[in-house]
């Protein structure tokens, strides 16, 4: 708890223009986190018309239904007053794949021919190649601005993911002059991640609109169901993680709470919708107070 309370106060702008605190921008931030995503639910709603064919489903077992893992990476859009969007904020969702020859002929193909297969186990070595090779290598290629303030990619706790000090990461993150920095978010908060808060659903909404029947097409639905998550949306739930930290400070580092609605799109329709938000001043000076007595604590027994 006080580490979410400490993660959340170093996010806090005390140098605001207009002399009043708000939560930083994250426009500096890269959230990445991974996902099993599969080819079908257990069950599955349609609507027919009057003598349509229902849909036909198979598969070998329904303990084991076909699956990906996928790593997401995505940053703040920047979206000016006019409404165009100068940076969607997507950069990237990367599948653990491999394509490899097919050990037997079978009657849908002959043996040695190129088949796509997930990678099951997900290990810290598969997560560093995929952090070196493919989001790094992405993040440089869309990011709006070419070399300039620090960017920091923040991830989870989860045991595969790599230490902020790898050697390997550090030299492809400070290459070609740019400065990236990996940072782990607090243990056990998954609002605090805007993948968890929100877009792994969307996108896992619209893959099974899809229906895939193979894994390519599996890998394929997903990426394209990332590309149709409008930079709006994306934008309303980086202000949502900023309501979820003011609900931190409510309740003292619990993350036992509802998530807050403002009323985003209503906002938006009256052009007030904000950048950042104001976190409640008297939560604050509490978890200040807080925070302050667990290191005098730690300090002297």
């Amino acid at each position: 708890m006080n580490e979410r309370i400490q993660w959340v106060l170093n996010h806090v702008n005390r140098l605001s223009l207009n002399g009043r605190v708000s939560f930083d921008d994250m426009f500096y931030v890269v959230h990445i986190d991974e996902k099993w995503y599969y080819m079908t639910r257990l069950s599955q709603k349609y609507y027919l018309l009057r003598g349509e064919q229902e849909p036909h489903r198979t598969c070998k077992s329904k303990r084991f239904i076909t699956k990906i893992m996928f790593m997401g990476a995505v940053a703040r859009p920047i979206i000016p007053g006019d409404g165009e969007v100068s940076f969607d904020g997507k950069i990237g969702i990367f599948p653990f794949s491999c394509v490899v020859p097919a050990k037997r002929s079978s009657k849908n193909r002959d043996k040695g021919t190129l088949e796509t297969r997930a990678i099951e186990r997900i290990t810290k070595a598969v997560i560093k190649a995929c952090m070196i090779e493919k989001v790094i290598p992405a993040i440089k290629a869309k990011w709006p601005e070419r070399r300039g303030r620090k960017i920091f990619i923040q991830q989870d706790n989860a045991r595969p993911h790599i230490s902020p000090n790898d050697p390997d990461f550090r030299a492809a993150a400070t290459s070609d002059g740019w400065d990236m920095e990996l940072i782990c978010q607090p243990p056990n908060s998954p609002d605090h991640n805007i993948l968890d808060l929100g877009l792994f659903r969307s996108i896992q909404t619209l893959q099974h609109e899809k229906a895939p029947k193979s894994v390519v097409e599996l890998v394929n639905a997903v990426v394209r169901s990332d590309e149709e998550v409008t930079p709006v949306i994306l934008n309303h739930t980086w202000l949502t993680l900023q309501t979820c930290m003011n609900e931190i400070l409510k309740n003292k580092g619990n993350n036992n709470y509802k998530i807050p609605h403002m009323g985003k799109k209503r906002l938006a329709r009256l052009n007030q919708l904000p950048t950042t938000i104001e976190p409640d001043a008297n939560s604050m000076s509490d978890a200040l107070r807080l925070v302050n007595q667990y290191h005098l604590s730690q300090m002297f027994g």
